[in-house]
């Protein structure tokens, strides 16, 4: 089954290739068994499964040797992840194809909340040859993302992991005062509330149809400050939205996902609030999932095209 919904230059359009991941990633063979069907997958209601489907995918397709996390930090989509990135390369190159082949260190990413993965610098450096800085308030998270990278050569040479010590704050503390960054991508917590994010597991269970309850949520791990926050993603994009229009000169583009729907009207709101000269909507499709980029800036089209010239 093809998951032709995912972006055009996304790696992961087609069902995984097993025996091709299992090559590159031995420990995978022993969670591979048929599914009802017959066909060869694993149980992504494992865990270890979904762990070692993850190290097998970044081992082949971005050539990270190393990819260890604490076992109660996300794991995440790899294939959601990649869209995101895909997406704001089309938004950098304004659709320029030409562009997306050739790699480019001079063009500097902000991973706000990169979490102990540290997955979309990953992706990012190996598609397109971005460097990143990457940033979370969980000082676990960061020594995670930290031991990634210094594990991992190219991403050694690319990918720069700081603390936020202000739980706050999103470019304070980050951001250097001269520091030009072209885009800024975020993937919020979105539930208001530990109650509300553990309601929203045992819905995806009860959509599979799963019941086993304890192993699923094993499953869908996460830390607090990766699943929730206090007023939910609706609050914690609007305060994001106010400190950007502060680091106005310093970045191109800032973005988010946005996961709910509802939340949209509020964060336009806001944005036109602060004034932001442009600002685009970007949706992605991963099955039956429909979740959103909204992208901002705060330059005019002149000033973007002169940026984009002077740095790309």
């Amino acid at each position: 089954m093809s998951k032709s919904k995912l972006h055009k230059r996304n790696k992961h359009n087609d069902r995984y290739d097993l025996e091709l991941l299992t090559s590159s990633y031995k420990e995978l063979a022993k969670f591979v068994q048929p599914n009802k069907y017959g066909d060869e997958s694993i149980d992504f209601f494992d865990p270890k499964a979904v762990m070692a489907l993850n190290k097998a995918l970044l081992k082949h397709y971005y050539d990270v040797s190393f990819w260890e996390i604490p076992e109660d930090n996300l794991c995440p989509p790899i294939p959601g992840r990649a869209d995101y990135i895909h997406y704001i390369a089309d938004l950098l190159y304004d659709g320029n194809e030409k562009l997306t082949t050739t790699s480019n260190p001079n063009i500097k990413c902000l991973d706000i909340g990169t979490g102990a993965n540290c997955v979309y610098p990953i992706i990012g450096v190996k598609e397109y040859g971005w460097s990143f800085v990457a940033s979370d308030i969980s000082p676990i998270s960061v020594r995670s993302a930290k031991k990634i990278v210094e594990k991992n050569e190219k991403l050694k040479a690319n990918v720069s992991i700081k603390h936020q010590s202000n739980n706050k704050n999103f470019f304070k503390g980050i951001i250097a005062k001269d520091e030009m960054i072209d885009i800024s991508i975020c993937n919020p917590p979105f539930h208001v509330s530990a109650e509300e994010a553990q309601a929203g597991s045992l819905r995806k269970v009860n959509n599979l149809k799963k019941q086993n309850y304890k192993e699923v949520k094993l499953n869908f791990a996460g830390k607090g400050n990766e699943l929730w926050c206090e007023g939910g993603e609706k609050a914690f994009v609007e305060d994001m939205i106010f400190e950007s229009k502060q680091f106005a000169s310093n970045c191109l583009w800032f973005s988010t996902l946005i996961s709910k729907q509802a939340n949209l009207k509020n964060t336009y709101r806001v944005l036109n609030n602060v004034k932001a000269l442009d600002i685009r909507t970007i949706e992605m499709k991963q099955g039956n999932k429909i979740s959103r980029i909204v992208a901002w800036t705060f330059k005019t089209k002149e000033e973007q095209k002169q940026w984009e010239k002077d740095r790309f």
